[in-house]
């Protein structure tokens, strides 16, 4: 059985698609691109400070469904720009100390909302 995670602590969907979904013990959060929530669209421009909000987007979501950045261990991320793999890798690698999660990382055409970063996330429930 599946169910729907929302909060409006993260940014609403932009499509018809849920912010998160669990099943089975594992988390299934879609793609969070840098909108700030108490602003509902994106405030940031730079790529590291659009990646810290995909990244706080993405920790409120896992809050919400009691998880934590510990149970991540999947993620993709979508860049607009290859040249900015550096500095979001950066900014990426403060959420995930030890232990990180595997990962691919993509350069895309364009991200919605002209983003720069987007990232989805897979957690699991630690047994």
């Amino acid at each position: 059985m599946k169910k729907i995670i929302n909060t409006s602590d993260a940014p609403k969907a932009v499509g018809p698609y849920s912010q998160a979904v669990e099943a089975n013990g594992m988390l299934f959060i879609s793609g969070q691109i840098p909108i700030d929530p108490a602003f509902g669209r994106i405030m940031a421009t730079g790529i590291k400070e659009q990646t810290e909000q995909v990244m706080k987007n993405i920790g409120v979501i896992l809050k919400e469904a009691g998880y934590t950045y510990a149970d991540v261990v999947k993620t993709t991320c979508l860049l607009d720009d290859m040249g900015n793999f550096a500095e979001m890798n950066e900014v990426y690698a403060k959420f995930y100390p030890e232990n990180a999660p595997a990962r691919a990382t993509y350069g895309v055409v364009r991200l919605p909302l002209g983003a720069l970063v987007e990232i989805e996330t897979i957690a699991m429930r630690s047994v």
